[in-house]
Order: structure tokens, then sequence, then C-alpha cells
């Protein structure tokens, strides 16, 4: 087994560790708080907006059973990549779409990834999403952890 570490952020950080959470080779998410200035940050300091943190999942995955390539197609399809800090009704820059790589593979395959992606017509917009380094993430409070699991699905709210 070769274990591996991939950072998405794509809005509320519920629904898409759910979504990571479901594919064959992911063994471990963890909801938290990515690239941004604030250390220890908690969810209230993220929602007042002035920490510069998105919130984001951390996957650890078995690159022998998933690939990253295959992490980065789910990432594009579990949310609206042309959408400027929002998902849905969810608004503000914690909620931005990141790619935060960890190595430069991950940030060649990202960059390759977007470019082709706005290359078609898939989207109405252009894609926005940040590919950046990934920066020091602060793990979020355990009652975010595997929300949808412990209280169903449903909408992102403070």
């Amino acid at each position: 087994m070769t274990k591996e570490k991939a950072t998405f952020a794509a809005g509320c950080f519920w629904g898409v560790e759910a979504a990571f959470r479901s594919i064959d080779g992911v063994l471990e998410t963890a909801v938290g708080y990515c690239d941004g200035t604030t250390q220890d940050p908690t969810y209230e300091d993220v929602c007042r907006k002035n920490t510069g943190h998105a919130e984001a999942v951390e996957v650890e995955f078995d690159s022998g059973v998933v690939t990253y390539d295959k992490l980065l197609e789910a990432f594009w399809q579990m949310h609206n990549p042309t959408t400027l800090n929002r998902q849905g009704p969810d608004v503000g820059s914690q909620y931005r779409s990141s790619v935060f790589w960890h190595d430069p593979v991950q940030r060649d395959l990202a960059e390759t990834c977007k470019q082709r992606l706005n290359a078609t017509d898939k989207y109405k917009g252009a894609i926005v999403t940040e590919i950046c380094p990934a920066q020091t993430f602060y793990r979020a409070e355990e009652y975010h952890q595997r929300y949808h699991e412990k209280n169903g699905g449903g909408a992102c709210a403070l």
C-alpha cells in the first residue's frame, strides 16, 4: 500500500468530505481549514471571513487503489468550479474552490486537468479554482468530522 495525501476545497466541507469518503481507496479524511493567515483558527473565526482560510478536506488515499487523477475527477464533479467564493447558498472566500498540491506531480496534474476542462464546453464559465501549494492544515473541531455520517446530509450553516 502506498499512502498519499491530497487536499481540496470545494465549498462547505461536510458534503465534500462525505463524497471523498465514498471513493474506494480513500483511507481517511479530515475536514479543516487551509491557506489562511490565522494560526489554529476555529470555525467561528473562519466564518467571520477575516482569517483567509478555506474550508478544506484532507484526504489520505492508497494510490495503488485510487489515483490522484481519479480524486481530481471527483473533485471537479462534486462542485461548480466556475463560481468565485461560493457554492450553492454558501458565500464567502472560505467556500472557494482550491486544489492544494503536496508535490510538483500533483500541481502539474491539477493544472493540466484544469486547462483541459477549460478547453471543453462542460462549464458555462471559466474555472476559477485556485491551484496552490498546501499550507498548514488545521483540523476542524470534532463535531465537524464526518458530519454527514453523524447527522445526515443537509445545508451548511453556522
